[in-house]
């Protein structure tokens, strides 16, 4: 079966709280207004979100499907080709970019004050 932007629509939009959505003027998917999938203005790579151990071993792996450009270098985004990619790889990476953009903020510890007497 050959991924497409549609195959991946279908997949993402089954996940809680996935909006349709653009970005830089190409299809894109948010979950909670947070991006995590869009698709590349080639029309045949797409953007994932990610971190930085996974696309490196991505990369490392299938460089012919997994790759980044000099623009990406310092953010936690990897590019995929749609034409190469195996569909349980990409329903696999759809996921964990899911859960990482719709994972709520972390915030500080509230100091614990000992009660006064």
């Amino acid at each position: 079966m050959a991924v497409n932007f549609d195959t991946v629509r279908k997949i993402a939009l089954a996940l809680d709280g996935v909006e349709d959505a653009t970005s830089y003027g190409t299809a894109a998917l948010k979950v909670r207004g947070a991006l995590f999938l869009r698709l590349k203005e080639d029309g045949d790579s797409l953007v994932v979100r990610t971190d930085f151990d996974q696309r490196e071993a991505l990369i490392a792996e299938d460089p012919g499907v997994y790759y980044i450009t000099d623009h990406y270098l310092k953010y936690p985004w990897v590019l995929v080709r749609l034409s190469r990619v195996h569909p349980d790889a990409i329903r696999d990476l759809i996921g964990g970019a899911h859960r990482m953009a719709g994972a709520p903020a972390r915030t500080k510890p509230r100091s614990r004050r000992k009660a006064r007497p």
